[in-house]
This record gives structure tokens, C-alpha cells and sequence, in this order.
């Protein structure tokens, strides 16, 4: 774990980077890296951990990043998390960790593998993933911050501007009371409810794929500010510009596909798989289920 000496600088942060064989599907290795290079580039030391699939799981990094992939890659993960234990004992010193889309659902207590039966989670976050979505959700997401916990409503973490990502899944989580939304969707699916993503201490979920990071370098900032302190700003500003740009196109497309809706089909974005829900108690299986 990082440790401030007595010069007031602190010894690396250490970002571990778990199983990309496995989890590493959409180009989510690239959110461990833009948390090392944020660090670098403010002078901050950083160590860059890789923990490839077949040895154990580092027990001292300070956050650990875990990213999408397929079924049957996603339940070796979870298995192997779980035998080890390394995470469950780093969290419980302190440790951060990010799951994006298929690490997001391992991070919860349940989730279905690819026969269609439930698997384990690392129960670190109050979430289920119990359901299929019908078609598989591709597509933008645009996130308005959950200002109960990001600030800006009492919440303890400073505020976030809108998240912003990319979807690839056909699962849908249900939280339960012991996690808090990321925020609240304004275009997209998200978990499938009207929310995005789970934060519960610090452990964080989300489906926003970009990477993740890469687009929201406040959210990686604010992970970051748990071990090294108080950073000094950086010039974000293309990314800034890239969030206007994506906002534009998603207002675009919205009212595109509003304008060639018919009556009484299914409305687009979260609120036509919350109804789906409502009509449907199918389960998952291996012919249409993936994460």
C-alpha cells in the first residue's frame, strides 16, 4: 500500500491489473494504465502490476482493476478470486477496486455463468446479476452522477460531471442496500433500472466501457486521491470536448429513433428492458446469455 515519507511525497501507488487474458475483451487493460499515467504525469510514483491468469493475485496494491470479457472466462476469474482471497484481504486493508462490465458483476454476490446457472460473486458489492437483456445492449451511456454520494448533495466524495462510456452486455444487475447507484442513466441501459454502475466503500462497478477511465478522468482522480492525497488538476480538456461531442451525437440519435418509433413499441434506452422485465421471468442460457 502506498505510504507518505518523510519528505511528504508518498512511495508508489501500486495499480494491479488482474487476469487481462481473461478480462480483457473490450480494451479494459487500459484503465489500470490511465491511472499509472495520471500519477506519472504529476510526478506522483506509480508501479504498473500485472497479474496474468494461472498465479496468484498480488496481496499489496492499493487498487485493482478488472475488466470485461465472456462467460466462460468470467467465471474462471471469479473462481480463482475467490479460492485466493487476495482481493477480499486487500479490500479489507484499505484497497480500492474497479470492476468494468463482466468484473463489475464478479464483484457482486451472484451472477450466471455460461450453462445459464447462478455462480458466486466476490460478494464485495450488494448486486445481482439475475437477468437477460433481450437484444444484447450496445450502444452509448451517458451518466448523471449519483449526487448522494459524488457531492453536490451531502454526498462525501467531491462532485463528478457526467459519465460518460460505451455498453457491451446482455446482463442486468439489481443492487441491494448496502450499494449505491454510480448515477442515474440519461441515455443507455446501464445496470437496467434507470441506474448505472455500483460503488460500495471503495469498490466501484460500472458497464462504461472507453475505456472507462479514459473518458472520466474525474472518476479516475477521485480513485487515485484515496491513496496519493489531494492532486493538482491536469489539462483535460479534450476529453471535455470529447463528452460535449458524445452528448450531441446520443441527443442526435435519441430523437432520430424517437422520430421512427411506432406506437406501442418498445421505448429505447433502460425503460424498454425495466418493461421487458415486467413481462418476462426468463432465464439465461447458454445460446443467449453473456456478459
Amino acid at each position: 500500500m502506498a505510504e507518505t515519507t518523510g519528505s511528504g511525497r508518498t512511495s508508489a501507488v501500486r495499480v494491479a491489473l488482474l487476469y487481462p487474458e481473461l478480462l480483457g475483451t473490450y480494451g479494459d487493460r487500459g484503465n489500470a494504465r490511465v491511472l499509472v499515467q495520471r500519477l506519472a504525469w504529476r510526478g506522483v510514483p506509480a508501479e504498473l502490476v500485472e497479474a496474468p491468469w494461472g498465479e496468484p493475485a498480488p496481496a499489496s496494491c492499493d487498487v485493482y482493476v478488472l475488466g470485461g470479457g465472456e462467460d466462460s472466462p468470467q467465471a474462471s476469474a471469479a473462481a480463482a478470486l475467490i479460492a485466493e482471497g487476495a482481493v477480499h484481504r486487500a479490500v479489507e486493508n484499505g484497497a480500492a477496486v474497479l470492476g468494468v462490465c463482466a468484473g463489475f458483476q464478479i464483484l457482486g454476490r451472484s451472477f450466471f455463468g455460461p450453462d445459464g446457472a447462478a455462480r458466486p460473486g466476490l460478494g464485495l458489492i450488494d448486486a445481482v446479476t439475475a437477468r437477460r437483456a433481450q437484444p444484447r445492449i450496445v450502444g452509448e451511456v451517458l451518466v448523471e452522477p449519483n449526487a448522494a454520494i459524488w457531492g453536490g448533495g451531502g454526498g462525501a466524495e467531491p462532485s463528478l460531471p457526467a459519465l460518460s462510456g460505451y455498453e457491451n452486455h446482455a446482463g442486468l444487475t439489481d443492487l441491494g442496500p448496502g450499494a449505491a447507484p454510480l448515477g442515474r442513466v440519461d441515455v443507455g441501459v446501464g445496470n437496467g433500472d434507470g441506474t448505472e454502475g455500483a460503488l460500495q466503500g471503495r469498490v466501484v462497478g460500472t458497464y462504461l466501457h472507453g475505456p472507462a477511465l479514459a473518458r472520466n478522468p474525474a472518476l479516475a482522480d477521485l480513485i487515485l486521491s484515496w491513496f496519493a492525497g489531494e492532486l493538482e488538476p491536469l489539462d483535460d480538456s479534450e476529453i471535455a470536448d470529447l463528452r460535449e461531442e458524445r452528448r450531441a451525437f446520443v441527443a442526435a440519435e435519441t430523437a432520430r429513433r424517437a422520430g421512427r418509433r411506432k406506437l406501442g413499441e418498445t421505448p429505447f434506452g433502460w425503460r424498454g428492458y425495466r418493461r421487458r422485465r415486467m413481462s418476462s421471468t426468463d432465464r439465461p442460457s447458454p445460446a443467449n446469455f453473456s456478459v
